[in-house]
């Protein structure tokens, strides 16, 4: 008998050929294949009731913010959200990358930053959420991320919830580059998430019709002032310098928008980064997470019923690429799996 989530109402992404994209063999196929597997790893982790996500399981915040659009933006970029002056209510929940809840803060990890615009009209692309008045934009610590396909996905969750011998095999599956991206996600610490670079790392559209094209977002501290790691960091220390931090006063950041500048900064490989020097970051807007105690039972519950999504999203920001077509599928798997167990309704803020 299958007892897996149904998701035949969110069909596969159709493929945006003029902006680069093509379909690996057997995508959709593959996609569902590690949808499945996911939701198996959930429900044999967690109990009805607790079920957490399978990466990004810690928060190390959930805030509120604003995201004040700038004045004054470079020509084309005016797109979707990004119009002149605009300014959103916004969610922001920060992360560690593993999917042990548990996990000491001073783990070498990636990290994980997941901004919801609140109060934005106009049809979503997701189906089951198209009149959702909210926006999402989905980033990492790093520029890349260590796979671009489905096939090398399914082979990696696999291996990585087989036994020792099984996951000492996942070098072969990423190979010598991915290998070597995994070890650079997964060997950074910080000091503080709000004091750390943020980036999509895998693209997506700007704008709609002949003038679209293809854009990577990142997000930059407005000011260079690091924390020093401390000398005994405890288990919850990011979330303690976020709460101190925000004990002080307001943290900005910018939002930054990278057009790609030539085809061959392809919209299918996340494992190279696009050249900063060819194609520059331009800064759209201004993220303004106020003054505030953010360690609330209201926030913290918060920041585990959201569901994050890039294709909670217009039309003008379509998410590109493989990875981007597979987290259509599976995060919305993951979502329903989760509101199931939890018996917690499907609701945008």
């Amino acid at each position: 008998m299958d007892n897996t989530t149904k998701t035949d109402d969110v069909p596969f992404p159709t493929i945006d050929e003029g902006l680069g994209e093509k379909l690996y063999p057997d995508e959709a196929t593959l996609t569902t294949q590690i949808a499945d597997h996911i939701e198996k790893t959930i429900r044999e982790q967690y109990q009805a009731g607790n079920a957490l996500r399978d990466v990004h399981a810690k928060a190390t915040g959930c805030v509120k913010a604003e995201f004040r659009v700038n004045q004054s933006i470079p020509d084309g970029l005016a797109k979707g959200v990004f119009i002149p002056g605009k300014v959103y209510q916004a969610l922001i929940r920060f992360s560690n990358g593993s999917g042990d809840p548990n996990q000491s803060d001073d783990h070498n990890d990636g990290r994980g930053m997941a901004i919801k615009l609140l109060g934005v009209p106009g049809q979503k692309l997701l189906e089951t959420d198209r009149d959702a008045t909210s926006q999402d934009f989905i980033m990492i610590n790093h520029p890349v991320f260590l796979l671009n396909d489905p096939h090398t996905y399914l082979s990696l969750i696999q291996k990585a919830s087989g036994n020792l011998l099984t996951k000492l095999t996942i070098p072969f599956t990423l190979g010598l580059k991915g290998t070597l991206l995994a070890r650079e996600l997964n060997l950074g610490k910080i000091s503080n998430p709000l004091q750390t670079q943020y980036y999509s790392a895998v693209p997506y559209q700007l704008g709609v019709g002949p003038d679209r094209q293809a854009v990577k977002f990142s997000v930059k501290p407005s000011s260079d002032v690091v924390d020093h790691m401390p000398d005994h960091p405890g288990p919850n220390f990011l979330r303690e310098a976020m709460r101190t931090t925000l004990q002080q006063g307001d943290v900005t950041m910018k939002f930054m928008v990278q057009p790609r500048t030539t085809d061959g900064m392809s919209v299918e490989d996340s494992m190279n980064e696009w050249d900063q020097e060819q194609a520059p970051f331009h800064e759209v807007a201004t993220i303004v997470i106020p003054k505030q105690d953010f360690d609330t039972t209201e926030l913290n519950k918060l920041g585990e019923t959201l569901s994050f999504n890039p294709w909670h999203s217009l039309p003008e920001h379509r998410p590109l690429g493989s990875l981007n077509r597979t987290r259509k599928i599976v995060y919305e798997r993951i979502s329903r799996v989760r509101n199931g167990m939890n018996s917690v309704p499907r609701q945008e803020p």
